[in-house]
């Protein structure tokens, strides 16, 4: 989906629709970071042919008036280059693993957020997927200043480069197999939506983050499951997921 109802117009520059063939993202350049971004995960995802590329760079592939933040933008400020589509998920291929490394694809984020609270989600979609499910993700953050090892910020690089408050995730997991939509609106998913602080104190257990992807929605402004039909949707949007006592 397009949450935000992004476009490919460089002069959108706060709202910018940018597709890759590994995800789609909804970029803000006076941010310098992501308002979301999506992708779908799969068996043929996580194969592991590939190793991590560790290879965070500037990305050519951004509108050339947009501001180019580079892995030197976080240098120091006690921030984690924090992926918002995994590297993890991206396995099958170099080119895929790579392309999660883009700083397009990144938001300062909390070092215990990104290494503790944030993995333990990442690791448990991931096992959900190898134990026959497929998921579809939209991560993305909101709000002004978060807290990192050196203590609180609400930028970086001279400003360029936006610290959010709040890092969210929304997770729909079903059955690997085909005609998606129709199964979700039947009711086949499960729906995990998760509000997290960007900050160093936060709770290593995703599961105390968990809420309703309405409450999200009226956190981000973003619509959220918008291929859905409005009936399902709302009630979809309204429950909690029970976390791993499911």
């Amino acid at each position: 989906g397009n949450p935000s109802g992004a476009t490919s117009d460089p002069a959108n520059a706060t709202n910018y629709l940018y597709v890759h063939p590994q995800y789609a993202t909804g970029y803000n350049a006076a941010r310098g970071i992501p308002v979301w971004t999506s992708w779908h995960v799969g068996a043929a995802d996580l194969t592991k042919a590939a190793p991590r590329q560790d290879d965070f760079r500037a990305d050519p592939g951004l509108p050339r008036q947009f501001y180019q933040v580079t892995p030197q933008s976080y240098s120091g400020s006690g921030f984690d280059k924090g992926h918002n589509c995994p590297s993890g998920d991206r396995t099958a291929s170099l080119d895929d693993n790579s392309a999660t490394f883009l700083m397009s694809n990144m938001v300062p984020q909390a070092p215990l957020n990104n290494q503790q609270t944030w993995a333990h989600l990442e690791e448990y979609t991931r096992a959900q997927v190898q134990r026959g499910q497929e998921a579809y993700v939209v991560m993305g953050s909101y709000g002004r200043g978060g807290t990192g090892k050196n203590g609180p910020a609400t930028t970086l690089d001279q400003g360029r480069v936006s610290v959010p408050a709040r890092i969210w995730k929304v997770v729909v997991l079903l059955p690997a197999g085909s005609n998606d939509l129709r199964r979700i609106a039947a009711g086949q998913a499960r729906i995990l939506a998760i509000d997290t602080p960007n900050d160093n104190s936060i709770n290593p257990s995703w599961e105390q983050y968990l809420t309703s992807v309405d409450k999200l929605e009226a956190a981000t402004g973003l619509d959220l499951l918008s291929a859905l039909p409005p009936a399902v949707q709302s009630q979809l949007q309204s429950q909690v997921d029970g976390g791993r006592a499911r």
